[in-house]
């Protein structure tokens, strides 16, 4: 009975991934092509002149 101890053993066990979908390329080269710089929205800039407002009254009040 020496090998009772080996059958309880949990047994190996090899996983196989599936191999994830194929993709379109040529969905991956019209997304490619529509990437690029883009303009920040209106409220974009009028938060980021506000900002550098804020910044510039603070500099001024530091320098009196």
């Amino acid at each position: 009975m020496a090998n009772k101890a080996l059958a309880t053993r949990q047994k190996m066990q090899f996983r196989v991934e599936p191999s994830p979908k194929p993709r379109n390329p040529v969905a991956t080269a019209a997304l490619q092509r529509a990437a690029g710089a883009h303009v920040k929205t209106v409220s974009g800039q009028r938060q980021q002149e506000k900002r550098l407002l804020a910044k510039l009254l603070l500099k001024v009040e530091t320098d009196k």
